[in-house]
């Protein structure tokens, strides 16, 4: 071994990996209708107009230099108001912890909280925790989810694992099925969280719950976002939450995450990215601290955009259900939030034309791209069978022609396999 287990053991992003090659077919002029990663086109999804401007004030004015380590008071300040306005949650500027986005703050929660051997549970499909805790060194326990309840986990599921764990990780709207939890769902969970904490003695790690709601502000109709603190607010010194500004602001790039939560945990976190150094650049910082309190702006913004969203979740999902009513061995769940719809494509077994079974949804996936010029992920890349037929298809990087243009070429590669 040239390197250490951990590192020679680990495996590298899937949608990452099918996105690469996907872009390099698409630099060399092919017609691909690219669904994979969950990022947005800025031709298409452009952020804020007043952002930009912020963000461009902000160079000019020579924010060049180091931000605190915690982040700069006016985002944190900003993003406190922010939280307390529109979710009705109470935390101060100094519980939250600003970084590049929200993969940082994740992995150092995991970091903050767990030990090598704790265990980690989390529902599949669910994005990236797998390999949060292969560099953690902690014990994944994975939930398996049903279409049923939408890909969300009940309080059922959960129940048996939490004896003994110190991590429930969970996410709303879920990446990478676009589906939320209920009020009712959440609920009894929070309840089962409660009440191992109770269980346990002085001397015990605690559950703690980290709460993904990196895509709050995207939901969809009569959907409503819920989260732990609101419905149980005894549970607050055992939630740290995940947010910013890259999914509900198409402002992936960008790269300003926030999570905030008990100060015990925020203050091992923001210790731990200050030696990683995984700080979000300091003029997108006062940029998105001036721009985050312009209420008008920020609605208008916010209109546009996730009606435009919803346009390109509703295409897919009516053109896959008309597939389904012709016969096709195809379905989706109605979209309830963020970038993602579920789809189902049950045609593993069959052969395609170039005489090759298709095995797998790897094999379907690639089939998908050669032939209806149509790239998806499949839910194996987030902790299901590979023999299940789901997969996530991500509407930020496609235009709403190319998704409708895909449809027939879909329903013709459908129509080749025997």
């Amino acid at each position: 071994m040239q390197v250490s287990k951990m590192a020679g053991s680990l495996i590298g992003s899937e949608i990452i990996k099918i996105g690469n090659e996907v872009n390099d077919m698409i630099r060399k002029g092919e017609q691909i209708c690219n669904l994979t990663i969950g990022d947005f086109d800025p031709s298409i999804f452009p952020i804020p107009a007043e952002l930009r401007t912020e963000i461009t004030r902000a160079y000019e004015s020579g924010n060049t230099n180091y931000p605190p380590a915690n982040g700069m008071a006016g985002l944190r300040e900003a993003a406190s108001s922010f939280l307390q306005e529109r979710l009705g949650l109470a935390y101060s500027a100094n519980d939250i912890l600003v970084a590049g986005g929200s993969r940082p703050l994740i992995y150092a929660t995991y970091l903050a909280l767990i030990d090598p051997g704790d265990r980690v549970v989390f529902p599949v499909p669910s994005w990236n925790n797998n390999h949060y805790c292969h560099l953690s060194g902690a014990q994944p326990v994975l939930i398996e989810t049903s279409p049923d309840n939408n890909f969300m986990p009940t309080a059922a599921e959960v129940a048996p694992h939490l004896a003994g764990a110190t991590l429930l990780a969970l996410c709303s709207p879920l990446n990478p099925t676009g589906t939320v939890f209920t009020k009712q769902d959440l609920e009894a969970i929070c309840d089962l969280v409660l009440a191992e904490n109770q269980r346990r003695g002085p001397n015990e790690k605690p559950l703690y719950i980290l709460y993904d709601q990196i895509y709050w502000m995207l939901t969809f109709g009569d959907t409503e976002h819920h989260d732990p603190v609101n419905l149980r607010p005894a549970l607050r010194e055992y939630v740290i939450y995940i947010d910013g500004i890259s999914k509900c602001l198409a402002a992936t790039g960008v790269r300003v995450g926030y999570a905030f939560g008990p100060a015990v945990v925020i203050d091992k976190m923001k210790a731990i990215l200050g030696h990683v150094g995984a700080w979000a650049p300091k003029a997108e910082q006062v940029a998105t601290g001036q721009y985050l309190p312009q209420t008008q702006a920020v609605d208008a913004f916010m209109d546009q955009f996730r009606q435009n969203i919803q346009q390109s979740l509703v295409a897919l999902y009516s053109g896959l259900k008309e597939l389904q009513q012709q016969g096709y061995p195809v379905d989706a769940i109605v979209p309830m939030g963020a970038i993602y719809l579920t789809a189902r494509l049950d045609v593993l077994g069959k052969t395609t034309p170039a005489g090759q079974k298709l095995a797998t949804t790897k094999d379907l996936t690639s089939y998908l791209i050669s032939d209806a010029g149509l790239a998806v992920v499949p839910f194996s890349a987030f902790g299901t069978s590979d023999t299940a037929p789901w997969f996530r298809m991500s509407v930020g990087g496609a235009s709403l022609a190319s998704i409708e243009a895909a449809l027939p070429r879909l329903k013709a590669a459908l129509d080749k396999l025997i």
